[in-house]
């Protein structure tokens, strides 16, 4: 039987019968990658690699620990993204300028629901100056596991990208069960990777 397991769970021992000796097993595996010795030219193409990404090291450096896989994608919410929805949509400098200077992995972002993805999408381009490849409805609030799911998925096949190496960047509890409905890589508040709001967002 297929367990689901949550972001950040790595898949670890299970707690049924016998779990003393995985789970001894399993933390002796994670001790010993952990404290693998790591060349220092691999350390500076890793450090380079996150600031390409927009992270701080020890974030680009955990998710590759737990994913087992290079970050190809991020997946940005409105909440995440910081957007002011107004009559015409808004981004604060900080957001728009590290959005146009993420390297090495698609952009990808989640619309209103009840607003059309492909319109979003441009008009998010526009606001930022960021190049965004890909938008998709995100799914509606109060949504089911398995709903919430498709949308993501959904909004990741343009790209083709596994989910496994994308990062959801959003806000709140709901958002952050979307990211792992759809088990991707991590899910990320987006002041953890944009830094403080700087303006509350509003309705159209």
């Amino acid at each position: 039987m297929t367990r689901i397991v949550g972001i950040g769970h790595n898949d670890g021992p299970s707690l049924d019968g016998g779990r003393g000796f995985r789970r001894y097993a399993w933390k002796k595996a994670r001790k010993e990658l952990i404290g693998a010795r790591v060349p220092v030219e691999i350390v500076r193409l890793r450090v380079r690699r996150a600031q390409a990404l927009g992270l701080a090291y020890p974030q680009y450096a955990s998710i590759l620990l737990g994913s087992g896989r290079d970050i190809t994608g991020f997946l940005f919410t409105v909440g995440g993204l910081q957007l002011r929805l107004a009559r015409e949509l808004e981004a604060a400098p900080a957001v728009a300028e590290k959005l146009r200077r993420l390297e090495g992995a698609g952009r990808l972002a989640l619309s209103p629901p009840e607003e059309p993805a492909e319109a979003f999408r441009a008009e998010l381009e526009a606001a930022t100056g960021a190049r965004i490849e890909a938008a998709a409805p995100a799914p509606e609030r109060g949504a089911s596991w398995g709903l919430a799911r498709a949308r993501i998925l959904a909004a990741l096949a343009p790209l083709r990208l596994p989910r496994d190496a994308v990062v959801m960047i959003g806000e709140g509890e709901e958002e952050e069960r979307w990211a792992e409905a759809a088990r991707l890589a991590r899910f990320l508040p987006g002041e953890a990777y944009f830094g403080a709001r700087q303006g509350a967002g509003a309705p159209r």
